[in-house]
């Protein structure tokens, strides 16, 4: 089982920056799938980035690619997200996901991951 706990949202402007972590605790992260998904009002949960276990580097969605940049720390068994040029577009609910026994070709499936965060709360205003 693994708990996984958000942090670092909150309301910015267009061009601002914030970053995101999510700390995991009852298992350790280093060998697991790490990602994060958002969801705006009225809309379905979209992928946004993820690290694939340990040793492969971060995808991310296009439209975030060059802005965000995606990290962990398995020292503090936490990932980041690294938000940078935030835009009203980005205005959403940002959710932690993980699991330890995904695919790589079902990394961006929300429906892969079994264990999520609460959330945490993005606003950008132009």
């Amino acid at each position: 089982q693994v708990q996984l706990v958000e942090s670092g949202g909150g309301m910015v402007q267009a061009g601002d920056s914030l970053r995101l972590s999510c700390a995991a605790t009852g298992r350790t992260i280093s060998g697991t799938t790490m990602a994060w998904f958002r969801q705006a009002p009225g809309k379905e949960r979209d992928f946004v980035a993820a690290i694939f276990r340990r040793g492969y580097s971060p995808v991310y969605a296009s439209n975030v690619k060059g802005r965000f940049t995606m990290s962990r720390d398995n020292t503090k068994n936490t990932v980041y997200l690294q938000m940078d040029s935030l835009q009203p577009e980005d205005t959403a609910v940002y959710y932690c996901a993980a699991d330890s026994r995904i695919i790589l070709s079902s990394l961006r499936l929300a429906e892969s991951y079994d264990y999520w965060g609460q959330g945490t709360q993005v606003t950008v205003s132009s």
